[in-house]
């Protein structure tokens, strides 16, 4: 089964929301074997709107489409898949108390407007929404399948799990499985390099390469009948990878390396503390956002001035006036610092100057120097980004999560 993804909404096209539903659905659907040929876009235009789906069903057997099922006047993707089919709209009455309901326990009246959410295209099954007003349909008519969702995600994603899904398994041919891993320490081209073979003479698994923020991801992905059929065709490919790109590379189940290093720190039970000066709190930003960080995490300190540096963690004014605040030796008695205040077993520090001002020719903007002390190990990087603040701060951020998760391997 072949599948266009439709999105309506002029926010979308107009920057103002990213289209991550897109993205979530062409995923989910991968995993059971349903191929997704394209993703569109469209604005609340009635011909537009129209012709996308004319066009969409033209091309695919499976339209799934995001946004348009609100209450107001632009909200109006069920009334042009109606048209579309030339099938009148029909009142459910089921949806309109459950709409009625929603205000109910809001203690609010319900506008008149909603009660357009209580009317769908003849023949449609319709699927409940818990989350939100907006129940959304599965209407199958001529052989073509059309799935109507909310736009929000936090109403999308349920919604497709919950009741879409269910009625798509019957046309799944089989499942696709996927790993992913990060080369960190390596470009993109050496990466590819060492792989080139693997590459040139894939079909299944295919293998794919791709970096963003001073990391290579390397995602190989399998299609067969199962899952376990799908891990034999994977583990070959996986030893072959670890081998070649050994000390570099390491398996995640997501691209979010704060995400694997807070389930390393939390299966090894390890305790961390952090220091940073121009990452301002963005690496224990990062790792605060994973659930169950709490029980390992203990302590983040921002000193991000020389006089924080040396009376929070302990640095030496002559470390600071010798080798100044940004140097490999500030950024060790930094991470020492906030070990030993902390009480931890782990310690990282970031110290760096991320511009746009305050660089010198022998200090430019983007030098940083990440440290880490665990056990007898003191680990220490020296990293030179280009681009701006954000860019920098963030580069570095992730670079002291790569260096703990290679420590803790």
């Amino acid at each position: 089964m072949n599948t266009e993804i439709l999105c309506f909404g002029s926010e979308l096209l107009h920057g103002d929301i990213v289209n991550s539903n897109a993205a979530y659905l062409s995923k989910k659907l991968a995993e059971i074997g349903i191929n997704v040929y394209y993703h569109s876009v469209v604005g609340d235009n009635h011909q537009r709107m129209e012709e996308a789906f004319r066009i969409a069903f033209e091309r695919v057997d499976l339209v799934i489409c995001t946004g348009g099922l609100g209450p107001t006047q632009d909200d109006i993707t069920k009334e042009i898949l109606a048209r579309y089919h030339g099938q009148p709209m029909q009142f459910d009455p089921a949806s309109l108390e459950h709409v009625k309901h929603i205000y109910r326990r809001l203690n609010r009246p319900m506008p008149e407007s909603n009660l357009r959410q209580a009317y769908f295209p003849q023949g449609s099954h319709i699927l409940p929404n818990p989350f939100g007003t907006a129940n959304g349909c599965y209407l199958k008519k001529n052989g073509k399948i059309a799935i109507l969702l909310p736009g929000p995600p936090k109403e999308m994603i349920p919604m497709f799990e919950n009741h879409a899904l269910p009625l798509l398994m019957p046309y799944s041919d089989g499942v696709i499985q996927g790993r992913k891993y990060v080369v960190t320490g390596l470009g993109e081209s050496t990466t590819e390099e060492r792989i080139m073979d693997l590459v040139t003479h894939q079909s299944n698994p295919t293998i794919a390469t791709f970096a963003g923020n001073g990391r290579v991801i390397v995602r190989v992905t399998a299609k067969a009948k199962d899952a376990s059929s799908c891990d034999l065709l994977l583990d070959p490919i996986e030893t072959e990878l670890l081998d070649r790109l050994r000390g570099h590379i390491y398996i995640t189940e997501t691209m979010d390396p704060a995400t694997h290093t807070a389930n390393r720190l939390i299966e090894k039970n390890l305790t961390l503390a952090l220091a940073e000066s121009c990452t301002g709190g963005l690496l224990a930003s990062k790792l605060t956002a994973c659930p169950g960080i709490s029980s390992v995490f203990l302590q983040g300190y921002i000193t991000y001035s020389n006089t924080s540096k040396i009376q929070t963690l302990g640095v030496r004014e002559e470390t600071i006036e010798t080798y100044g605040a940004v140097s490999s030796q500030t950024a060790v008695e930094m991470a020492q610092g906030a070990l030993s205040k902390a009480g931890s077993q782990i310690g990282v520090a970031i110290t760096g100057i991320a511009g746009p001002s305050g660089g010198t020719l022998d200090k430019p903007v983007g030098l940083v120097y990440v440290a880490v002390v665990y056990q007898d190990q003191i680990v220490v990087k020296t990293l030179n980004y280009p681009g701006t603040r954000e860019v920098v701060r963030e580069r570095s951020a992730v670079a002291a999560l790569d260096i703990l998760n290679h420590l803790l391997k």
